[in-house]
Formats: structure tokens, C-alpha cells, sequence
């Protein structure tokens, strides 16, 4: 008879070492009586450049990155594009850009009107944001001091072309905002980052590493999560491969965190989701959801409007993108309401490939980018394989109001680039270049210069009900006795800045409440 796979069982199960992952493994096995399993695909980081800020641009493709990427985008010149996501104990927060911002209030009310729970507003994930952070600038109405996160309001060590930038926006007339992590997001300020020390700070580093002492939290790395095994409603094992064997796990509860991608990717996988698609990839339909992996969206940049310099850009003294200005784009001197577009000032050139790049130490680079997309995507899973490569379509520049209003904020990178604040900095517009006018042309040269900014969410939304999500109010899935899903693939709708805050506050929030 062929070898039985060995069966470990926890009160609660995680999925994913990630960002959520790691809060809601600290936060669970706080109560020792609560035995709490991890499972992670990756390993823990030994790439001593994961922890340099600077180096963040540099790391993605290596062997703790899963390496995804899209079909072909016809919004974007028929591009492929990489979508790098963190297989490693942290997740992607070992390889993200390390901003930190909330979001605007309102991006959180979409999130109220999908599930009719006020647990989403922002004023009640505000406590949840401030518990947290340790932020530099210390504990106030709304921003903690003594929480896992670091989050770091630089002053001093801001690269002068930044300087420059940031007055440049302000002799436009953009407010000036000095925090992006308060009641109103209109405007420009420095990044605050999660960085401590001159190093990254990931989520494991904050959260889960401190934790792993406790005798009832136990860390398993290397290992594939391959299905959920569902039976009548409840899902009674988690079908794992580690070095070439079968291993089986079971929960009394199973917390999904494992992304945007993977999350929905697993639950299709174990037959959960949307019938066609998964007969089509030779998978048993075992539970109808016909919105696992819909609604895919992300926020893209431009990269960029760039300018050669008139003598050379220092290197960065943080991690390159220093800088962001929320606007208005019909009126960028208006501080209230969420902004609809962002730039972002880069101390070096930043290029989409098929550009050539300045020399190092030649260039300085305006992002530009849209805060609340409209198109939408899906992705797929292929086959029953773990290994086969998804069909992920985020549908880039599909829709007519992402295409004007990126169009606003290349508009309006070009106006603050050629501000006088940035005379003693700026020799000649690179990218897109003088000669690029007309609407035509600037789409054109968006579709070739547009990445992603690497926020991708949507793909399990909240909602009401199995009609048109997949996880309820509490993100618990639909019609799944002891499945939740807590991770980037929950939100509906996305917020107007880098998602990362917001997932922090989306898991300190569920953990507090994950027993009432």
C-alpha cells in the first residue's frame, strides 16, 4: 500500500509567512493556549541585499521572487509584463519599495458599501493603523510609537533633487502635506518607509520572527500548499508537498494569506470557484464562487517623464523614490476629497524596457500614475499543477477613464518637471521627449512606458454575498465553515496609494476579533 502522509493538526492554520501571514502569527499565538501553524513556501531571507532599501529594484527575479507574470496587455503595446511577488518568509514586503501610506478616508468606504460592515471604515481601522507602527515623529491622535512597524518620516537625508521636486510642486500650487499618513492625502510629503537603522524592516522581522519563541507557534518553510481538501462545507485538510513527500495538515480554522495571486490560485486548485473555469483547466467544480479571480486590478506608473541633468544626481541615501504628490488632476491646488492621480520623484533614471537609460548619475525621473483604476482583470488557473504557470490578465488601460486620466498625470508631471524650482537640476526632458504633444502620441508613449506598481488586489473581494464575492464582511469564505481569507485579494476596491498599510491594519484588525 502506498505510504499514508504524515498529519499534523493546530487550533489555527496560516497559509502564507507574508505580510498578513506574519501579523496574524504573532497575534493569534499571543494566547498560548492557541496552537498556530505557518506554512510557507519560501524560506527565510539570506540575500543580505533584501535588508539595503537601495537595492529594492535590483532583487526582483531571483530565486525568492514566484516570478509571475501577465498575458499580453493590448493597453500597454501588446506587453508582457513581470509581476514579482515574495516567495520568503516576509512575503513581498522583503521586496517591496518600502512606502508606507494609508490611503485616503474615502478609499475605505467602497470596502463598507461591498459588505455592509462599518468594521471597514476608516475611522475604525484607524486604531488598528496606529497599534501597528512605531512611527518616527511619535505617538498622537493618529499616527502609535510602540508598535511591530517602524514607519519612517525622513527629513535630512532626502536627495536635493527631491528637495527641488517638492518645491517645484509647491511653487504649482499643490499643498503641502508633510505626512501622507493623516486625515487628508492631497498634496506632496516624503515618504515615510519601513525602514529602521539605514535596513528594511519586513513583516516577519516586525511581527512574526519575535514570536516564533512561543512554544504554540511553530514556522514551516519549503513548503507547496497544493489543495484544500473540502468536504460537505469544510475544508477537513491542507495537501502540502515538502522535499518530494506528502504532507497533510489540519485546522480547526484555516487563515488564507497568501496574496492576491496564490490565494485565489489554491482555492481553484481545491475545486472552489468559478465552474467554467475550472472544467476548462480539468478541475472538479466542489464549490460554485464564480468571483474567485475576478476583479483583478492594480495601479500602474509611467515610467517616466525623464530629465537629463545638468550635472550629476547624487545617489539616493534611501531607496530611490523619495517623494510622492497626491493630486487632483483638474485641480491640483485641492486639498479635499481623494486624489485621482500620483507622481512620484525618482533620484535616477526610471525606465520601462524598450527605453534606453541614462548613465547613472545623469537623470532624475517623474512617475506618474492613476489612484483609482477602472479596469478590471482576472486570472486562471491552467491546470490542476501546482507548477503550471496562471493566466493573469489585470487588463491594463482597458478602460477609457484610465487612459485620460493617465494622460493628466503625465500632464502634469510635465508642468512640475519644467518648474523653476528644478532649473538648476534639469537639462532636457528625455522621456517622453518635447516633440510628444498631441493626446495620440502621449497614449502611445503611456501604453510603452506604463509598469506596474506592483498592487495587485481584488482577486477573492468581500462582499455580500457568493453572488458577487467570495469572503464576507468578517472574510470568511462563502459557504466554507472554517475558511478566511485575509490578504490583498479581499479588497474590493483598491486604495489610492501603495496597499501595504492597509493590509497591516486589515490583519491587526481581524485578529483582534478573530474569536468573537
Amino acid at each position: 500500500m502506498p505510504e499514508q502522509p504524515e498529519v499534523t493538526h493546530f487550533d489555527v492554520l496560516i497559509i502564507g509567512a507574508g505580510s498578513t501571514g506574519s501579523v496574524l502569527a504573532a497575534r493569534l499565538s499571543a494566547d498560548p493556549a492557541c496552537r498556530v501553524g505557518v506554512l510557507e513556501a519560501g524560506e527565510p531571507p539570506r540575500d543580505p541585499d533584501i535588508a539595503r532599501p537601495e537595492q529594492w529594484p535590483f532583487i526582483q527575479g531571483r530565486d525568492y521572487d514566484w516570478q509571475f507574470v501577465t498575458a499580453a496587455q493590448a493597453g500597454t503595446a501588446n506587453r508582457v509584463h513581470p509581476w514579482p511577488r515574495g516567495k520568503i518568509v516576509g512575503g513581498s514586503s522583503c521586496l517591496h519599495a518600502m512606502a508606507h501610506v494609508r490611503g485616503h478616508p474615502d478609499d475605505f468606504a467602497p470596502w463598507v458599501e461591498a459588505t455592509g460592515d462599518a468594521r471597514w471604515h476608516y475611522r475604525n481601522l484607524l486604531p488598528y493603523f496606529i497599534r501597528s507602527e512605531s512611527f518616527s515623529g511619535g505617538a498622537s491622535d493618529i499616527h502609535g510609537d510602540s508598535g511591530p512597524m517602524p514607519v519612517w518620516l525622513p527629513q535630512d537625508e532626502l536627495s536635493p533633487v527631491v528637495r527641488a521636486y517638492m518645491q517645484a510642486g509647491l511653487d504649482f500650487g499643490v499643498p503641502y502635506r508633510g505626512d501622507h499618513n493623516g486625515w487628508q492625502l492631497n498634496g506632496v510629503a516624503a515618504n515615510s518607509l519601513t525602514i529602521r537603522h539605514g535596513r528594511r524592516v519586513s513583516t516577519a522581522d516586525a511581527w512574526l520572527t519575535p514570536a516564533l519563541s512561543r512554544d504554540n507557534l511553530r514556522l514551516f518553510t519549503g513548503v507547496m500548499v497544493e489543495t484544500l481538501s473540502l468536504t460537505a462545507g469544510r475544508v477537513t485538510a491542507v495537501n502540502t508537498q515538502h522535499d518530494g513527500r506528502m504532507k497533510r495538515f489540519t485546522a480547526e480554522r484555516i487563515i488564507l494569506c497568501a496574496g492576491a495571486i496564490a490565494s485565489p490560485l489554491l482555492l481553484m486548485r481545491s475545486g472552489i470557484g468559478p465552474a467554467t473555469t475550472l472544467q476548462a483547466a480539468g478541475v472538479n467544480c466542489r464549490h460554485g464562487l464564480p468571483w474567485v479571480g475576478e476583479n483583478l486590478h492594480d495601479h500602474l506608473l509611467g515610467a517616466g517623464n525623464v530629465y537629463t541633468a545638468r550635472r550629476p544626481v547624487p545617489p539616493t541615501r534611501l531607496q530611490h523614490s523619495e517623494s510622492l504628490m497626491y493630486l487632483n488632476s483638474t485641480d491640483p491646488t485641492v486639498e479635499q476629497g481623494p486624489p485621482d492621480v500620483v507622481l512620484g520623484c525618482v533620484a535616477a533614471a526610471s525606465v520601462a524596457e524598450g527605453f534606453i537609460s541614462p548613465a547613472p548619475g545623469s537623470a532624475f525621473t517623474l512617475l506618474f500614475g492613476v489612484t483609482h483604476p477602472t479596469s478590471r482583470g482576472r486570472l486562471a488557473i491552467v491546470s490542476a499543477d501546482s507548477r503550471a504557470t496562471p493566466f493573469i490578465d489585470p487588463a491594463y488601460l482597458h478602460s477609457e477613464h484610465d487612459r485620460q486620466a493617465f494622460v493628466r498625470a503625465l500632464t502634469l508631471a510635465r508642468a512640475i518637471g519644467g518648474g523653476r524650482a528644478l532649473k538648476e537640476w534639469r537639462e532636457t526632458e528625455y522621456l517622453p521627449g518635447v516633440e510628444i504633444k498631441d493626446d495620440a502620441q502621449l497614449n502611445h508613449f503611456i501604453a510603452r512606458a506604463a509598469i506596474t506598481h506592483h498592487h495587485p488586489v481584488g482577486t477573492c473581494q468581500m462582499g455580500r454575498d457568493a453572488a458577487t464575492s467570495v469572503v464576507d464582511g468578517r472574510l470568511k469564505v462563502h459557504g466554507v465553515d472554517n475558511v478566511w481569507i485575509v490578504d490583498a485579494s479581499a479588497i474590493p476596491c483598491i486604495t489610492s496609494g501603495p496597499i501595504h498599510a492597509a493590509l497591516l491594519a486589515m490583519a491587526e484588525s481581524f485578529a483582534a476579533d478573530f474569536w468573537s
